[in-house]
């Protein structure tokens, strides 16, 4: 579930000398499954595992996960970096904010899994999102521009040589995707 590097688990092990016997670290999600979830990880006395916890053994120490941060921390990876400017525990967990769905979950799923973990953070940046609306029986994904993208001279781009090219490669099931959004030019519109 959780990879911990070595520079990592040196750290912690470090950190944890210096607390009472028995406290591990605790990683966790807040607001997981959404735009706003954060990571985090803390110190995790023994009296504060719960049953339903995930322990995770590490040299020294174990890796306490609740049961609601468990699905999306997923293929998370913990490093222990150091550099000219210092020193620095990163934390990258690619499917907090999305849970990350089964290889053979229902199309319609892992093509919203893609959107929100791939194509809504590009598009985010310009204050763009997308939304799939339907599958056809002919096998085209229905797709609804909002924010930025909708209106923006480039929409066309976006999805013919964007959004379709990577979704036929990862769906060959697919057949095609089809913007279904009355573009309406205004002040949200990315230029």
């Amino acid at each position: 579930m959780i990879q911990i590097s070595e520079p990592a688990q040196a750290h912690f092990r470090k950190l944890l000398s210096k607390q009472d016997p028995g406290t591990n670290i605790r990683v966790f999600v807040v607001n997981p499954g959404t735009p706003s979830a954060e990571c985090g990880v803390s110190y995790c006395p023994a009296d504060a595992v719960e049953d339903a916890d995930t322990r995770l053994p590490f040299e020294g120490f174990d890796a306490v996960v609740d049961q609601d941060s468990a699905p999306f921390l997923e293929e998370a990876e913990i490093d222990f970096v150091t550099d000219q400017m210092g020193s620095q525990l990163t934390l990258k967990a690619p499917n907090a904010k999305v849970r990350k769905v089964d290889d053979d979950a229902p199309l319609m799923e892992r093509l919203h899994y893609m959107i929100d973990a791939e194509i809504n953070p590009q598009l985010a940046s310009h204050g763009g999102k997308v939304m799939l609306m339907e599958i056809t029986p002919a096998g085209k994904a229905v797709l609804q521009f909002g924010g930025g993208c909708n209106g923006c001279s480039m929409v066309d781009v976006t999805l013919k040589e964007g959004i379709e090219k990577q979704m036929l490669a990862q769906f060959p099931e697919l057949t095609g995707v089809v913007d279904a959004t009355e573009h309406q030019a205004g002040e949200h519109s990315y230029y």
